[in-house]
């Protein structure tokens, strides 16, 4: 079932927006669009891609409806956002593949994706939540640290054709 959202902005009129479970052609989109923006915004490979395209492929084939699942945020009908509950272990999942078009920031979609993929994990009865994420992607580091993750590891790496500091974070999903 959809989740509805407007979000509410002081003195302006913007679009609301929906969550909803992945259909046809969503799969295909996050790949895409990760690889694009990904490349247009910091200069990432296409090895990049390919870990995407390597992510999403495993859930389409493998996942297990009743502990991992994928949002997609829409806004008008048009794909806004993504985001990924994914196990990595019986008491641990993994968020992966939290992406907000450009066009769609500012609406809320990236904190609503967020919410709703560490609301998922805590009612499925996971007691921790990990991510991974890089050092520059600012936004998406406060709207973690809003949720209450943690930065518990960061080591500077060179991956996807760019030098950057690979951070590792986590939830206690418990308290």
């Amino acid at each position: 079932m959809p989740d509805h959202h407007r979000p509410e902005r002081e003195g302006t009129e913007s679009p609301g927006f929906e969550l909803r479970e992945p259909g046809v052609g969503d799969l295909g989109w996050v790949v895409a669009r990760h690889g694009e923006i990904y490349h247009e915004s910091y200069g990432w490979d296409a090895s990049f891609e390919a870990l995407v395209a390597g992510v999403v492929g495993r859930f389409a084939e493998d996942h297990d409806p009743e502990r991992e699942r994928g949002w997609i945020a829409t806004v008008d009908g048009r794909q806004a956002g993504s985001i990924f509950c994914c196990a990595d272990d019986a008491e641990t999942a993994r968020l992966r593949l939290l992406i907000v078009e450009p066009w769609a920031r500012g609406l809320g979609i990236g904190g609503a994706l967020v919410e709703a993929c560490v609301e998922f994990a805590r009612a499925v009865g996971y007691r921790r939540m990990v991510l991974w994420t890089d050092e520059f992607l600012t936004p998406a580091r406060r709207l973690y640290a809003a949720a209450g993750f943690r930065l518990v590891s960061a080591k500077t790496e060179v991956a996807f054709g760019q030098e950057s500091v690979a951070e590792d974070w986590e939830l206690d999903l418990t308290s």
